[in-house]
């Protein structure tokens, strides 16, 4: 499939150009292509990697839909059964494509196909990647949601695994990060409730339909996600069920959108592991674990992933830490190609240096884009301070002004020198 880059709208207009940028997000929006693919996603049987090479052989996703058996059947791979069955259910599902979008708009959502420039670009990079996404809210790769965080675990946790989660989300939340998770009991719900409670952004991609509440209990907090500029995410048609079948599949999403996962309270047998093992194996991300009672059995699995060398975070600093190299390729483009094959070196293991500018006082234009905390941050920064300083002229807590400079100096507004800190731009 073509890359999001690929797609001919982007080659005409700047993704910059709000006005339009923003007709992909109203409800029920679904470009064309996206139609082509959400024909193909609805045939049975029918998974991201056989999509990819029907369109590979055919030419376009619309030449997929009007594709006779004895056509399909000379695809490598493809017998005359499979065949005559993907011919029959196409000829069905075509037919579903307008009520399949009337319950789309229903909900608020909107389609989002991997040859839009608004899919997600880390995900789009990845193997297997979902042919199209159905979103409710708005997920906006290029402003609020370029920065992201996964963190998973268990659905039966502990008091303490719950604390955790909320204590890393609501940190990470504040320091801009928006955090993925699953949408599930404990650890995800844990972890989207400590972002909400700072108004923080947070996506939950479930594993059924977003016409669902999985689990019901749920339901109240999706719309919440939603109503606080979140999103809610499935690859799957609306009113899929919670199959179990699902949510292995739902965890290369979350991984996949994410610059690093980390795991918090996991057992053997957690789904949780899944995600790691996509992130480290697939996608060339960061794993990080935060560890947990060594006779819990509910830590089993994120102490194995400790061992097996997955980065051991006790701080919230410590994830932005970690991420910082990734965040920053991320920003300069370099993302993509830095992960496509994660057995393969960095581009650079040093971060590359910053051109010396002077630190003038930041204008208002310079300072549009940044939240409250951030703006005050870098007019402190009218000399060169240590982050102690900072939060003594602010009166703010030190470990927040550390993960605002981290922020700040990803998107290289501000540099260190020395142990002080000193405004670019």
């Amino acid at each position: 499939m073509n890359s999001p880059s690929d797609h001919p709208d982007s080659a005409q207009t700047s993704i910059g150009d709000d006005s339009h940028f923003n007709r992909f997000f109203e409800p029920g929006a679904c470009s064309d292509n996206g139609r082509a693919l959400l024909a193909l996603t609805m045939v049975p049987g029918l998974g991201p990697v056989r999509i990819a090479s029907l369109i590979e052989a055919m030419g376009s996703p619309e030449k997929v839909l009007c594709a006779s058996a004895s056509q399909f059947s000379r695809i490598p791979g493809i017998g005359s059964k499979t065949a005559t069955s993907i011919a029959e259910h196409l000829h069905a599902s075509h037919r579903r494509i307008d009520e399949e979008l009337e319950k789309i708009a229903a909900a608020g959502a909107y389609v989002v196909s991997i040859v839009d420039p608004h899919y997600p670009p880390m995900l789009a990079s990845t193997p297997s990647a979902p042919p199209i996404l159905m979103i409710r809210g708005r997920f906006d790769h290029t402003a609020r949601n370029k920065y992201t965080v996964s963190i998973v675990g268990s659905r039966a946790c502990s008091l303490y695994g719950s604390e955790q989660s909320k204590r890393f989300a609501s940190a990470l939340g504040s320091a801009g990060l928006t955090v993925i998770s699953g949408g599930a009991r404990g650890i995800d719900t844990a972890a989207h409730r400590g972002v909400l409670d700072v108004g923080g952004s947070t996506t939950a991609v479930l594993g059924c339909g977003i016409a669902q509440a999985y689990p019901p209990e749920n339901a109240g907090l999706f719309d919440e996600i939603v109503g606080n500029g979140g999103s809610v995410i499935s690859e799957l048609p609306m009113n899929a069920p919670p199959d179990a079948k699902n949510f292995p599949a739902r965890n290369r999403i979350i991984s996949g959108l994410s610059l690093g996962v980390v795991v918090i309270e996991a057992g053997l047998k957690s789904g949780a592991l899944i995600t790691a093992r996509h992130a480290v194996e697939d996608h060339g991300r960061e794993v990080m674990g935060v560890p947990g009672r060594v006779d819990s059995q509910a830590s089993q699995g994120t102490l194995k992933l400790l061992r097996d060398g997955a980065h051991l975070v006790t701080e919230p600093a410590d994830v932005i830490s970690i991420l910082e190299r990734d965040a920053f390729h991320l920003h300069s483009g370099t993302h993509a190609p830095r992960t496509t094959n994660p057995s393969a070196p960095p581009i650079s293991g040093v971060r590359p240096p910053k051109p010396k500018q002077s630190p003038a006082s930041p204008t208002m234009d310079t300072l549009g884009d940044l939240d409250e905390e951030s703006r005050a941050l870098l007019i402190a920064l009218d000399s060169p301070r240590t982050g102690d300083e900072l939060a003594d002229v602010l009166g703010t807590d030190p470990g927040q002004v550390r993960a605002k400079l981290t922020i700040l100096e990803i998107q290289g507004r501000v540099r260190r020198v020395g142990s002080r800190f000193e405004r670019v731009r």
